[in-house]
C-alpha cells in the first residue's frame, strides 16, 4: 500500500492506493478530516475504432451508512441516483473528460463513492480529487493531472475547502478545477457578488491547484501503471483534399444562412452532392470519414469568421444579443407564468405556490435537511425539432441546478414569505443557452406570482474562439459556436452582482485576463437582458393569485405552542376543521397557516391568537354579541374570550332596555377599557366613549351590575 499527504486548508489530504480494489485499473482512497470517498476507474476490454466522443461515465454515490444513517422510505437500501449524486458525477466527469483520448476507443466507467462523512467537511470535492488520483494512476491514457477545490469567501477573506458551516455563512461557495495548463472548470452559486470578488477567488484557487496536480503527478509517477495503447485510426479518406477545395466556396455561403435550420439544411445538400459526385471514388469503409471532413470544414470556416471579422453565423458582432421578447401571466390557472424568448430559444417559466406541507424533504448524508423552493427544468426532444424519449436525465437535473442557484440567492427569506416555491422550465425551443433562458422566464413569473425578489435576475452564456494569441469572446452563444468555440461560460445575476456561475473551458486552459474581458461583457449583456425583461414586469405583483393558497405566519412563544396544540393534538385539530385551514407548528414557535381561501387562513389566524393572546387595555375588537342581560351584554372579542358592555356604555345617550341597542348575534366594535383584579373584562361600545378617553386605573367588582357607577 502507498499512502500520499497534503495539506489543504486546515486539514491534511490523505490518499492510499494498492490496499482495496485492486482489480480496478486503479483505485484511491482519499481521508480529508473525517470524510472518506474510494475512487475507482475501469475500462473496457475491446476498443472500437474512429470514436469521434470519449464513452465516459462517472457514477458519484454516497452511501448512508457513512453518516451512521440508515435510508428512510419503504426500501431499505440506496435506489437510484439522487440529484446530489448526479450533479457531483457532473462536476467530476467536466473537467476530466477533455484530458481522455478519443483514440482510445474504449468505455471508462469512474465510481467514486463516499463511505464515511463527518457532516462537517464536504466529501464532494474529496470525491473528484480521489477520482482524478485514480485515473492519473491506471494504465488509460489521459492527459492530466488535474485537480479541484472549494472557495468560499467569509468577511473579505478566501477560504479553500471550507467546512458545511462556513458555507452556510459565506457569500459565495465555488469549485474551481484545473490542470497544468490552467482554469478549466468553475461552478458555484454567490448572493450578488463583484466580478471582482469573484475573480479574486479563482486566483485565489489558482496556486493550491497548481501544487495539488504536482502532487498528483508524484504519485503517478511513484506508484502508476503503464498506460495502454491508443486505437489509431488506420482508414483515411482519399479524396479528402479534393472534396475540401469544392466545397469550402460552398460552404462559406451555408455556413452563415439565418436561421439554424436553414444552415443545417444547406450543408445536408452540399455534403448529398458531394457523395453523389464521388460515390464511387470512395470506399464503402471510408464513406463515415466525410461527416468528419464537413464538420471539420465548418468548424474552421466558422471560426475564422469570427477571428478575422467578427463576425459569427447569424451575422451578428462578437457582443451583439439576439432580439429579445417577453410575456407575463400567459396561463390563466398558474399562480405565476412568464414566456422568454431569446433568437431560437424559448422557455416558459411557471411558478407554483404552496405551503410549508409542499416542502421538499431532502434525506442524504449531509443530513436531513428541507427546502422551501425547487425549480425543475423540462427539455422535450420537439424543442429541438427532433423526436426522442420524455424523461429527465443528468443534463435536466444539472440545468435545473443551476437556474435554481441562480434564483435562490435574491428569493425573500420564510418569515417574509412563507410560501413553499415551485418553478418550472419548460423548453419550447433551443439554439443557445436554455439553462440562461430558464432564469429569465424564471425570474418573470415569480414576480408574476407575487414573489417579493430582493432583484430581478437574468442569465447569459458566452463563448471563446482563440487561435494563438489571438481570441474573441461571444456574448449569447448559440448551439453551434458552443459546439465550435473553446468555452463555455455561463453567468447569471441581477444588476447588483453574481448569482451563479458555470465555466467549461475545451482548451488547455485559459488566463485570468481573457475571463475578466468575458466576466465584463457578460455584464453589459446582463444588463442589457434584464432591461428588457424589465419593461415587462420589474417588480413583483401586489398581491398573489386568486387560485394560489393562501398562507399566513405568525410567531408565538415557545412556552404557548403546548397550549396551542392542546392534549392530544385537541386544540390544533379543532381550529383546522372549524377554519378548514392546515396549521403547522415549527420547534421554534413558527406557525404556518395554509387554506385554500384566503377567509380561511383568517379564521385560523384569530382563533390562534384567541388563543394564546392577552387581551389588551385600550384596544379595539371586532366583538360578537353572545348574551344579553339586563345590565348590559357580554361580547366575545377574541375565541374564547368575553367580557362584559355594561349599559351605560352602550351609548353617549341614555338607554333604557339592553335589547333596544344590541342584538344576539351582532358584530359590533368595541374597546377594552378595563382587565379587574379578578381578570374579568370591561367594554365599551366604540361610539359610545368621547374622543378623550383614556385607559382607568384600578379596578373594582363591575359584572352582575353590583357598582352604581355602572347604573343611569
Amino acid at each position: 500500500m502507498e499512502t500520499f499527504k497534503f495539506r489543504i486548508g486546515d486539514e491534511d489530504l490523505i490518499l492510499e492506493t494498492g490496499k482495496i480494489a485492486r482489480q480496478a485499473n486503479g483505485a484511491v482512497i482519499a481521508k480529508y478530516a473525517g470524510s472518506t470517498v474510494m475512487a475507482t476507474v475501469c475500462c473496457g476490454s475491446e476498443s472500437v475504432e474512429g470514436l469521434d466522443y470519449v464513452p465516459l461515465s462517472v457514477d458519484y454515490n454516497e452511501r448512508y451508512y457513512a453518516a451512521g444513517k440508515i435510508p428512510g422510505g419503504f426500501l431499505k437500501r440506496e435506489a437510484r441516483p439522487k440529484d446530489k449524486e448526479i450533479l457531483v458525477s457532473r462536476l467530476i466527469d467536466r473537467p476530466m473528460r477533455p484530458l481522455f483520448y478519443k483514440a482510445f476507443g474504449r468505455e471508462i466507467q469512474v465510481v467514486p463513492m463516499t463511505i464515511s462523512t463527518d457532516q462537517i467537511h464536504t466529501p464532494d470535492v474529496i470525491g473528484m480529487i480521489a477520482a482524478f488520483a485514480a485515473v492519473m494512476i491506471s494504465d488509460i491514457p489521459f492527459n492530466g493531472p488535474v485537480a479541484a477545490v472549494r472557495v468560499a469567501s467569509l468577511d473579505g477573506e478566501y477560504v479553500i475547502n471550507p467546512t458545511f458551516q462556513q458555507i452556510e455563512e459565506s457569500v459565495m461557495d465555488i469549485i474551481v478545477a484545473a490542470s497544468d495548463d490552467g482554469i478549466c472548470m468553475v461552478e458555484g452559486g454567490a448572493k450578488e457578488v463583484s466580478e471582482e470578488l469573484m475573480l479574486g477567488a479563482i486566483q485565489a484557487a489558482e496556486p493550491v491547484l497548481k501544487e495539488l496536480c504536482v502532487f498528483l503527478s508524484d504519485m503517478a509517477a511513484k506508484c502508476g501503471k503503464e498506460k495502454l495503447p491508443l486505437t489509431e485510426k488506420t482508414v483515411k479518406l482519399d479524396k479528402w483534399d479534393d472534396m475540401w477545395a469544392e466545397a469550402y466556396p460552398q460552404m462559406e455561403t451555408a455556413c452563415f444562412l439565418d436561421g439554424k435550420f436553414e444552415r443545417r439544411i444547406a450543408i445536408k445538400a452540399i455534403r448529398k452532392a458531394m457523395m453523389v459526385k464521388y460515390e464511387e471514388e470512395i470506399p464503402e469503409e471510408q464513406q463515415k470519414l466525410v461527416g468528419d471532413l464537413f464538420e471539420e470544414l465548418e468548424r474552421v470556416i466558422v471560426r475564422k469568421s469570427i477571428i478575422e471579422k467578427n463576425t459569427r453565423c447569424d451575422q451578428r458582432k462578437s457582443d451583439e444579443i439576439r432580439p429579445i421578447s417577453c410575456e407575463i401571466a400567459m396561463l390563466q390557472r398558474a399562480h405565476g407564468s412568464a414566456l422568454f424568448t431569446r433568437g431560437e430559444t424559448q422557455s416558459i417559466g411557471v411558478t407554483t405556490l404552496g405551503s410549508v406541507l409542499d416542502e421538499q424533504i431532502m434525506d442524504d448524508i449531509d443530513g436531513d435537511r428541507r427546502s422551501n423552493f425547487m425549480l425543475h427544468y423540462n427539455f422535450p426532444p420537439y424543442s429541438v425539432g427532433e423526436t426522442g424519449r420524455l424523461g429527465t436525465g443528468r443534463r435536466e437535473i444539472g440545468h435545473g441546478h443551476l437556474a435554481q442557484r441562480a434564483l435562490a440567492g435574491v428569493l425573500p427569506p420564510k418569515d417574509k414569505f412563507p410560501y413553499t416555491i415551485r418553478v418550472v422550465s419548460e423548453i419550447t425551443e433551443s439554439n443557445g443557452s436554455s439553462s440562461q433562458a430558464t432564469i429569465c422566464s424564471g425570474t418573470m413569473s415569480l414576480l408574476d406570482a407575487g414573489v417579493p425578489l430582493k432583484a430581478p435576475v437574468a442569465g447569459i452564456a458566452m463563448g471563446l474562439v482563440k487561435e494563438g494569441d489571438d481570441f474573441v469572446v461571444l456574448s449569447d452563444i448559440l448551439g453551434e459556436e458552443d459546439h465550435m468555440g473553446d468555452m463555455d461560460f455561463k453567468v447569471a445575476g441581477s444588476e447588483a452582482g453574481i448569482t451563479a456561475f458555470q465555466m467549461d473551458i475545451k482548451i488547455p486552459g485559459i488566463s485570468i485576463d481573457i475571463m475578466a474581458k468575458a466576466l465584463a461583457q457578460a455584464l453589459a449583456g446582463r444588463k442589457h437582458i434584464l432591461g428588457i425583461m424589465n419593461e415587462t414586469i420589474r417588480k413583483p405583483n401586489e398581491d398573489v393569485s386568486d387560485f394560489a393558497p393562501k398562507v399566513l405566519s405568525m410567531k408565538v412563544d415557545q412556552d404557548k405552542i403546548g397550549l396551542l396544540i392542546g392534549p392530544g393534538g385537541k386544540n390544533i385539530k379543532g381550529m383546522s376543521e372549524k377554519s378548514g385551514a392546515k396549521i403547522n407548528i415549527d420547534e421554534d414557535g413558527t406557525v404556518s397557516i395554509f387554506a385554500r381561501e384566503k377567509k380561511g387562513a383568517i379564521m385560523a389566524e384569530t382563533l390562534i391568537k384567541g388563543l394564546i393572546e392577552e387581551p389588551e387595555v385600550g384596544r379595539i375588537y371586532q366583538g360578537v354579541v353572545k348574551r344579553l342581560m339586563d345590565f348590559g351584554a357580554f361580547i366575545e372579542i377574541l375565541p374564547g374570550k368575553e367580557g362584559l358592555c355594561h349599559i351605560s356604555k352602550m351609548s353617549k345617550d341614555r338607554v333604557n332596555n339592553v335589547s333596544d341597542v344590541l342584538k344576539e348575534g351582532q358584530e359590533i366594535e368595541v374597546r377594552l377599557i378595563e382587565v379587574d383584579r379578578m381578570g374579568r373584562i370591561n367594554l365599551s361600545v366604540v361610539d359610545a366613549q368621547d374622543e378623550n378617553w383614556k385607559p382607568r386605573s384600578g379596578g373594582g367588582d363591575r359584572h352582575g351590575g353590583g357598582d352604581r357607577n355602572h347604573r343611569r
